[in-house]
């Protein structure tokens, strides 16, 4: 299967499903977006800033 958006809203990857973070239906690319980022967490966690994402800050 394709990878589809992950489900944070303002995340910009996405994540194929048999490798996604799952809550509520709905697939996420990461824990720290599944869980909304409570600690303003990067997502992928601090030592991957590859993707680029402005999601947790």
């Amino acid at each position: 299967m394709a990878p589809t958006p992950c489900a944070c809203p303002s995340c910009t990857c996405a994540v194929s499903p048999g490798e996604a973070v799952v809550r509520n239906n709905l697939a996420y690319c990461c824990e720290a977006c599944a869980s909304g980022h409570p600690n303003h967490e990067p997502c992928h966690g601090a030592s991957s800033a590859a993707c680029g994402c402005p999601c947790g800050s």
